[in-house]
């Protein structure tokens, strides 16, 4: 099955550095758990898996600072249990009393083609077949519906896309963004459910193109 392509941008982008514990500072460009996220907002169901196989960077990497306001807890697992086990309990967070403000690096004006392959798992759904879902998130990709708004990095960073055709020309990547961007987040491994751990890469990106097939990928 050919791949799909999305066109996709925003005024503002954020994909957070997991080793920066405080404030945020993005990665130059998006990851590709992003990307895929983007492509399950269109379209996600049990039966299928989305791999993203390439990223296009479409407009130069450009930097801006902001202070945002953050909720810095969240509620206790611990009395999420005792209200399930006894019908009662404290689950309210008070934005007021747990609010932060922190700076953030981040990315303005960014715009980015993602090429992903879309996986059918018949055991999930031995009646469907691929053409189904594949024909499902042409259509609804085509008319800008989504299941939910897709966004980049951070949930207040809306994005913008359109599906692109396979014959279809557009601009060229930026080949200005090249070199080594060192290790980036890949993905979160769930093979072990109880224990998520997350999956890094070596990113080199060449001439505005980050080519994800036979990456090395380590947890």
């Amino acid at each position: 099955m050919s791949p799909f392509c999305l066109e996709v941008s925003g005024d503002f982008a954020c994909f957070t550095r997991p080793e920066m514990k405080v404030e945020r500072v993005s990665y130059d460009l998006i990851t590709p758990s992003a990307a895929r996220a983007v492509f399950e907002s269109i379209l996600w169901k049990p039966a299928i898996r989305w791999h993203v196989r390439r990223i296009e960077v479409l407009k130069p990497v450009r930097w801006t600072s902001v202070r945002r306001n953050e909720v810095g807890a969240v509620v206790s697992t611990r009395n999420v249990t005792t209200a399930m086990n006894t019908g009662r309990g404290q689950l309210a967070l008070y934005v007021e009393d747990e609010r932060q403000q922190r700076a953030g690096l981040i990315l303005r004006d960014v715009a980015y083609r993602l090429h992903a392959d879309l996986e059918f798992l018949p055991e999930r759904a031995p009646n469907d077949t691929a053409a189904k879902y594949a024909e499902m998130f042409r259509r609804r990709a085509s008319k800008g519906q989504c299941v939910n708004q897709p966004y980049l990095g951070c949930r207040e960073f809306a994005a913008r896309f359109r599906l692109i055709d396979a014959d279809e020309a557009g601009p060229p990547p930026v080949a200005e963004v090249d070199g080594d961007l060192g290790w980036m987040l890949h993905d979160m491994d769930f093979s072990n459910p109880a224990d998520p751990r997350p999956t890094f890469f070596r990113a080199n990106i060449k001439h505005g193109v980050l080519d994800l097939n036979g990456i090395e990928v380590r947890g």
